[in-house]
């Protein structure tokens, strides 16, 4: 959509804590990862409607009020949840490990990534083989030509922007078991989702997916074999790329 959106990290956190609050009182992960990521896009669609919207090619103004915006909710959760680390519980069904070729995985990890390529697929194909996703493409790329056509560009962008904000809020919740919910933890994620953002490029769904995997094998072993370089590690792919394909590996848009 060519928003320079920074609430994302922010919004993974508000999804980690409000799932932490539903599961209070209904205690499925998947429940409170659905509740949370309703309530994360019902935000959404207010910030891109009042906001974002006001702001559409100014993309310094986004990066100011998106990161403003961050700050927010950062300071709004610490307020309602305290500043210790809270723990989402693992499904029980996913506790034990999992042995495939000899070698032993983590059950829940291999669920996460299951889930990821399931909604890697799933998007692809919303935006590549549906009417929905030609009118988006098509609001991107001209939208004043779409709104000549009758494509309501505007309650797409919203819808899109929604359809962001509750996967950061889903999967705030769906992280937390492996990585609880605690202040700061929109700071831990964000620079990931851009470093992800650049190493695949900007408009690229495939290079999202591509990014977000390459940067999660580059972090996890950075950091089990080379502790004190695991950021040096994890920037250098992205230092590289910016190097010899300043659009990303599979960028459409000019970052």
């Amino acid at each position: 959509m060519r928003i320079a959106n920074l609430t994302h990290g922010a919004l993974f956190m508000l999804g980690a804590y409000l799932g932490v609050s539903v599961m209070r009182y209904v205690p499925n992960l998947w429940l409170a990862a659905l509740a949370s990521g309703i309530a994360v896009a019902a935000f959404g669609a207010l910030l891109e409607k009042l906001i974002l919207r006001k702001l559409g090619g100014n993309v310094l103004g986004q990066v100011l009020v998106t990161l403003g915006v961050a700050f927010i909710i950062a300071d709004a959760c610490l307020l309602a949840w305290g500043g210790d680390p809270i723990p989402i519980q693992t499904p029980a069904s996913l506790q034990a490990p999992v042995r495939i070729a000899g070698f032993v995985f983590p059950a829940y990890r291999l669920a996460v990534v299951v889930i990821a390529v399931v909604v890697a697929v799933l998007l692809y194909l919303l935006m590549e083989r549906t009417r929905l996703g030609a009118m988006i493409r098509a609001g991107v790329d001209d939208p004043e030509m779409a709104s000549a056509v009758g494509i309501p560009v505007s309650r797409l962008f919203t819808t899109v922007f929604c359809l962001g904000a509750a996967l950061a809020g889903a999967g705030g919740v769906i992280g937390g078991p492996i990585m609880s919910a605690y202040p700061g933890l929109d700071a831990d994620m964000l620079p990931l989702a851009l470093i992800v953002v650049i190493l695949g490029g900007v408009g690229s769904l495939l290079g999202a997916f591509a990014g977000a995997f390459i940067t999660g094998f580059v972090y996890t072993f950075g950091v089990a074999l080379l502790p004190d370089l695991a950021y040096v590690i994890l920037f250098l792919p992205m230092i590289l790329v910016i190097a010899f394909r300043p659009r990303g590996l599979f960028g459409k848009f000019a970052a």
